[in-house]
């Protein structure tokens, strides 16, 4: 009995653990193939220009659109039905701080209806103005918000958030040109990722070398009329090989090259904006020292209007003991007359 009841609970326990796992693959699966969109959009953005009829852009546009609906909860209405909601009513909430959002002109769109299309429309303004990466760190930096919106084993409540807005900072090096009225913002449809440029089978080293004993067996037993070139050489096989990890390593050279240029041109951001500051800092001090030197030339003034008054003071007595002297000479004279 002891061992039927460890062996319900050992099955209990991996059944709560399939759910979770597959909640982490679902994740990982996401955040990876991101990543790996990111990269071929940085790449592409060398040789042509990214807009609306660029199947990098589509893709990642669906994946980023996914991302952000993962485990979004809904809203509960009046009847107490639950209807879906689009991650654009997190980010209208949750960007609203980011300083010359582009919240409310998505909001004013008039050919932009549904929610889905104006999160849609958002995605494409904030690739053209490279302030996406900005918008996503602003809205996971406020948690309460995103806890509201999400449920628990989002991958914006999850440490692959923090690794979202990192990759999302590269695409700040590329020029977007799109078309707000174009089909790509028609809400209607979901989504759609397209996995099959991402998919890479890799034979391992093990695996070719059974399949050339494979094939050597296959011809020392096959008619004498067969000819060695019918086997594949290895060579061709290192040849490849070593063509796939010049092209890895090529990519990854543009991909540096790119980061390094968007850097440069943050530095030289940064660095104007440090000058434009100072210059304001020192226009500021200049209108303090001039505010301070007005203020000291109008406390000399009042001082000496205040001592002119004092001395005004200081005499009003005798000259009233003056006048009230001449009006009693004056009263005296008229009854002597009299």
């Amino acid at each position: 009995m002891a061992s039927l009841g460890l062996g319900g609970l050992g099955a209990s326990a991996r059944r709560k653990s399939v759910p979770s796992r597959n909640a982490a693959v679902e994740r990982r699966n996401l955040i990876t193939v991101c990543r790996f969109s990111v990269k071929t959009l940085i790449d592409r953005s060398c040789f042509e220009t990214i807009d609306d009829s660029s199947p990098e852009f589509n893709n990642f546009a669906a994946i980023l659109e996914q991302i952000l609906s993962h485990r979004l909860k809904g809203q509960i209405t009046w009847f107490g039905y639950e209807s879906t909601r689009s991650f654009w009513d997190y980010i209208r909430v949750a960007c609203r701080k980011v300083s010359h959002n582009c919240i409310c002109s998505i909001e004013n769109m008039e050919n932009v209806g549904s929610s889905r299309a104006k999160g849609r429309a958002w995605i494409r303004v904030a690739l053209m103005e490279k302030h996406l990466s900005e918008y996503i760190s602003t809205a996971l930096r406020d948690f309460k918000t995103t806890r509201r919106f999400y449920e628990d084993g989002a991958i914006v409540l999850g440490e692959e958030a923090n690794m979202l807005a990192g990759m999302l900072l590269g695409l700040n090096a590329i020029d977007f040109s799109f078309c707000l009225k174009g089909k790509g913002l028609d809400g209607t449809f979901p989504a759609v990722i397209d996995y099959t440029p991402y998919l890479k089978f890799i034979q391992s080293s093990d695996s070719i070398s059974s399949d050339e004993e494979e094939l050597r067996t296959v011809g020392s037993s096959g008619s004498e009329g067969s000819t060695p070139e019918n086997i594949v050489p290895p060579v061709i096989v290192d040849e490849n090989i070593w063509y796939n990890k010049c092209k890895r390593v090529e990519q990854k050279y543009r991909l540096a090259l790119e980061q390094k240029g968007y850097l440069e041109e943050l530095v030289r951001l940064r660095e104007n904006q440090l000058s434009e500051s100072v210059s304001q800092n020192k226009l500021l001090l200049q209108r303090i020292e001039d505010m301070d030197l007005a203020h000291k030339m109008e406390k000399e003034q009042l001082e000496y209007i205040i001592m002119e008054l004092q001395d005004q003071l200081e005499v009003l007595p005798f000259f009233i003991d003056a006048s009230w002297h001449c009006l009693k000479i004056r009263l005296n004279g008229k009854l002597t007359l009299r």
